[in-house]
Parts: C-alpha cells; structure tokens; sequence
C-alpha cells in the first residue's frame, strides 16, 4: 500500500503521542510520514514581542524532535518534515487533502487539546474531505482488556456507510484484528413509522432483526473484499453514542463518520463528538455524504 500519512504538531505531548501512533500505522501499511507544522510570526500576539528567528527556532525543533522520535523507533519509514507559513487551520486541511489521513492529538475524556484547542479541530474536521484521526497520550492508570479490535460505528445504509467500512476493513486488516461493526437502533415513532414499514418489519421477524438484515447487508461487500478480517455485528437497542462507547473496550481504534452538510462543510454529530471525548482509543473521523 502507498501514499502518506501526515501529523500535526504543535509541542505537546498529545501531539507526540500522535506522532507514535502515526509512525507505527504508517510501518503497517507501507506508507510515507510526513510530519507538519504551521508557524506564523506574530509579535504582537504576546505580551513580550519575541524575536521571529527565535520562534522560528522553536518552531523547527518541534519537527526535529517529532522526527528524531519517528526514526529512532523505525529507522527504515520514510519521513519528511515541513514548517508550513500559514494558520493552522488552512495549513491542516490543505496537507489532508494530500495524504491518506491527517493524524492530530487529542487530550480526549473531556477537552480537546493542542491543534484541537477552541475552534481549530472543529473547522478541520468539518471542512476537509480526508479522515482525520484524533489521537490522545496514553494514560498509566488505562486498565481493561487488551487492545485487539477495530471499533466501527455504523448509522447508515450500506451507501453512505462505505467510506466508514472501507477505512475500519484496511485498519483492521492491517493489523490483522477482528472488526466490532455496532449498529444502534431505536423504536420509530409514531410520525416515521407506516404500514409498509410495519409490514417489511414483520417480513424480517421484527424490528431487531430487520435492523440485523441491514447491518449484514452493509457488511457483505466488505467481507468479501477483506475475506481474512473476523467480523463481530453488534445490534443492540439505545442511543448510538452510548452503545459504541459501551462496544469500545477491546478497541485499538474507533471508526465513526461526520456527514456533509453542504458545500465544503461536515457535520461533527452527537456519535462522533462522544467517541473524540471518551473513547479509550484514538478515533478516526471518516467524512461521508
């Protein structure tokens, strides 16, 4: 597998962090790294002007050390480094618009960190067409079962859940992990529900397995495509944001998707916004229509 993988770096921890997970996927897949960061001289933004090429120096040794990082721990990976001239914003998502992912750190279990501080990681997010992975530093007192699936949470018809199924699928075969497909679902009401859904509800033997039948159906094609990745499917009744959360232990990776909401916008649903905040492991956010 080709192309490249690019982080975001901004000198914290969360952004090494990302830096790590980042390095160790692109090993797996066969991919270049490229490690980023966006830099612009600003004096008056502080309370104490700073000399440009003194920043500038910082800013470099924040790549630098990313680097160092990356190739000590794999000294064969391919890894270029940048200092972008621009915001940070329209650095981002001009460099994931070039790459297979662009890979961000996150403080996770409550606010977001680093790039991800204010409005930032919200713009990005909503406004690239790449996924974006959010990747928070391990913490010591983590404790639960190992780590040995790829989370996926699935809303959608088998169509706008390919983009999601296709990047969980090459996750997990890439690490050669079982695949957790959760699927929520919840009584319609009253106003959405009619007599031809009654009728295809009790053809499928109820609501549950109806929901079942269109899980399965949206898998199919990507078990054929990836024949070697174990499938688990997981329906269960309840809100989707706490049945995947609730799925989660065993994650190495959630998968959830943002939906488009026009032109050059996404939107970052209440499954995503949960997954970013509490999820145990990093979180891929794959842009759907």
């Amino acid at each position: 597998m080709s192309g490249t993988i690019t982080v975001g770096l901004d000198g914290t921890d969360h952004a090494l962090a990302a830096v790590d997970w980042a390095a160790t996927e692109a090993s797996r897949r066969g991919m270049a790294l490229r490690l980023v960061h966006a830099w612009v001289w600003r004096p008056l933004d502080v309370p104490i002007a700073v000399d440009a090429d003194v920043q500038q120096g910082w800013a470099r040794s924040v790549l630098h050390e990313g680097e160092t990082r990356v190739t000590k721990a794999f000294p064969g990976l391919q890894v270029t480094t940048e200092l972008l001239a621009d915001d940070p914003v329209p650095a981002l998502i001009a460099e994931a618009g070039e790459a297979e992912m662009l890979v961000l750190g996150s403080r996770g279990h409550g606010v977001l960190a680093g790039y991800l501080l204010g409005s930032v990681a919200l713009h990005v997010l909503r406004e690239t067409a790449r996924p974006v992975v959010l990747v928070r530093e391990p913490r010591s007192a983590d404790t639960g079962q190992q780590p040995d699936e790829v989370v996926v949470g699935i809303q959608d018809t088998a169509e706008t859940a390919a983009a999601v199924l296709s990047f969980g699928f090459a996750a997990a075969a890439a690490r050669e992990v079982s695949l957790r497909a959760v699927w929520a679902w919840s009584v319609p009401t009253v106003f959405a529900w009619s007599p031809g859904s009654m009728w295809l509800a009790d053809e499928a033997g109820g609501l549950e397995e109806m929901n079942k039948k269109r899980l399965a159906e949206a898998l199919q094609p990507w078990r054929e495509r990836y024949p070697r990745v174990h499938v688990i499917e997981h329906v269960e009744i309840g809100a989707a944001a706490e049945v995947l959360l609730s799925n989660s232990g065993r994650a190495g990776l959630v998968v959830v998707g943002c939906r488009s909401r026009g032109i050059g916008l996404r939107r970052i649903g209440a499954v995503a916004h949960a997954a970013l905040h509490h999820a145990p492991a990093p979180v891929a956010v794959v842009p759907h229509p």
